[in-house]
């Protein structure tokens, strides 16, 4: 499920996702990686536009608006009617094998999500894997009015995709970069450049 989130305020309201790094749109990215890792495809957007960014790729909005971040979440879980691995439209490097590898672990758990030191909470859950054993929790924490994306995790079974294990596809400051502003956009660039002549030296 790609999370295509926000308003975008410091693009002057230009959807983040549609941004490009290194000339590709950073949702088209994000759809890359995940399509080579999962069954189908969904785009979670409200904005009317929204079919038009992935053509023939499935659409569905919040069920229960407002909610934030946990609204996705939740909103992929009903819609999907599966397990799901969630990633944020505005994530331009996270790797294809990190997310086989959240996957894989979420045979024996409900939220398998990596660790990164950039991040307050300690993990990354909006690039995580949620099973359906979510769905309830999540309404629970949304009825008593708790937004927290973590808010409901004491009440499933959470596996961490260690620190170390997520280095060995990079650096998580890295891999997990939002593009939610000009600056971080064009500090993308400079990491999307550097990695093309890294790989062109390799």
């Amino acid at each position: 499920m790609i999370l295509a989130g926000g308003q975008a305020s410091r693009y002057g309201g230009r959807p983040k996702g549609l941004e490009r790094v290194h000339g590709e749109r950073v949702i088209d990215r994000v759809a890359k990686v995940l399509g080579a890792t999962t069954d189908s495809l969904l785009l979670l957007a409200n904005d009317p536009l929204a079919a038009e960014w992935l053509p023939g790729v499935r659409v569905a909005s919040d069920v229960r608006p407002g909610i934030g971040s946990l609204g996705g979440i939740h909103a992929a879980l009903v819609h999907a009617g599966t397990a799901v691995i969630v990633v944020a439209w505005d994530m331009p490097f996270v790797p294809e094998g990190l997310l086989a590898e959240l996957r894989a672990k979420g045979e024996d758990a409900d939220v398998v999500a990596p660790e990164s030191g950039s991040s307050r909470r300690g993990l990354e859950p909006l690039c995580a894997y949620y099973s359906q054993g979510c769905v309830a929790p999540i309404e629970r924490s949304i009825n008593a009015d708790d937004r927290r994306v973590i808010g409901f995790f004491d009440q499933v079974r959470v596996a961490r995709l260690g620190i170390d294990e997520v280095r060995r596809y990079g650096d998580p400051d890295r891999l997990f970069m939002n593009v939610n502003s000009p600056d971080e956009l064009a500090l993308a660039e400079q990491y999307a450049s550097t990695a093309d002549r890294d790989d062109r030296r390799n």
